[in-house]
Order: C-alpha cells, then structure tokens, then sequence
C-alpha cells in the first residue's frame, strides 16, 4: 500500500483519473444493487417462479424513468389468459 501512495506522490495526474474510477465504480455496484433488489424484471431464483411476467403489476412504473405511462388492458390478452387457468 505504500507503494501506491509512492506512486500518487511522484505522479499526482494520476489522482483525478482514480477519483472518476472509484466513482464510477462505486455507481455501478450500487445501480446493480438497486435493480437487483427493486426490480421486478431481474430473476435470481427461476425455480420457485417459472413465469415472473405474470406478477408483475402493470400500473407500476418498470423502467427507471417513466413519462406518461398509461396502461390500458387488451382484452384479447385477457380473454386468452382467463382460458388458461
């Protein structure tokens, strides 16, 4: 470790550019995590739920910014799904 820091004293040009890598790591585990674990459309487990399309909630946003979302339901869709069960 204190090579490192060596290193960051001979050449400081380099502590900029390590700033932007830890941040832009650091965004990109928490942006995962936050999708992981908010996210309906991320499967972890596909056994216990085969099918995780049929639980989602359609007046719920699922993308990360939504702009005038209206959700209206096909009625052929439904007319097939309710032959299905």
């Amino acid at each position: 470790m204190s090579g490192f820091l060596q290193l960051l004293k001979k050449k400081k040009e380099l502590i900029p550019l390590i700033g932007f890598m830890a941040f832009a790591a650091t965004f990109a585990t928490s942006a995962s995590l936050y999708f992981l674990f908010t996210k309906t459309d991320v499967i972890l487990n596909k056994t216990n739920n085969p099918e995780p399309w049929e639980r989602v909630d359609p007046r719920k946003p699922q993308k990360l910014l939504t702009i005038n979302q209206q959700w209206k339901p096909v009625e052929e869709l439904q007319t097939v799904k309710s032959m299905h069960k």
